[in-house]
């Protein structure tokens, strides 16, 4: 049964935004030490607690519409946060998922478009555990 967290609870279990960022600046997107860099600053940043410092791969090409990037996440106490970069076509995509009741939409956007030259971002802002229990179940 799908239900709608307004009026039936409280607050969500949490909230996650998605972004899917256009006409990036290839050399951002693809400078590993600046990606590393954004997710160990964006936690702090958002009032959240890293767990492990991040962790950056990079990732060589796999197919004709995956030419390759760098892939990162950062695990923080509330969820966590996720970077992939495809330098050769200017795109990225990123989430950050949190517990907390509440995401600086508009400030993420900003962190996002200034760090990585984005020229158009689209958003997506999911209401996460609408149904979430108020209590322990065992």
């Amino acid at each position: 049964m799908a239900r709608n967290w307004r009026g039936k609870h409280d607050a969500p279990f949490g909230v996650h935004i998605t972004l899917d960022g256009y006409n990036g600046c290839p050399a951002r997107l693809s400078d590993f030490d600046h990606i590393k860099q954004c997710l160990s600053e964006l936690p702090t940043q958002l009032g959240m607690h890293k767990l492990v410092e991040p962790t950056v791969l990079e990732v060589g090409e796999l197919s004709l519409k995956d030419p390759g990037g760098i892939t990162g996440f950062v695990l923080i106490a509330e969820s966590h946060i996720s970077i992939h970069t495809f330098p050769r076509r200017g795109f990225l995509s990123a989430d950050v998922y949190t517990c907390q009741g509440t995401l600086k939409k508009q400030w993420i956007r900003s962190f996002f478009a200034r760090s990585f030259g984005l020229k158009d971002i689209e958003t997506n802002y999911l209401i996460r555990g609408s149904c979430y229990p108020k209590s322990n179940i065992a």
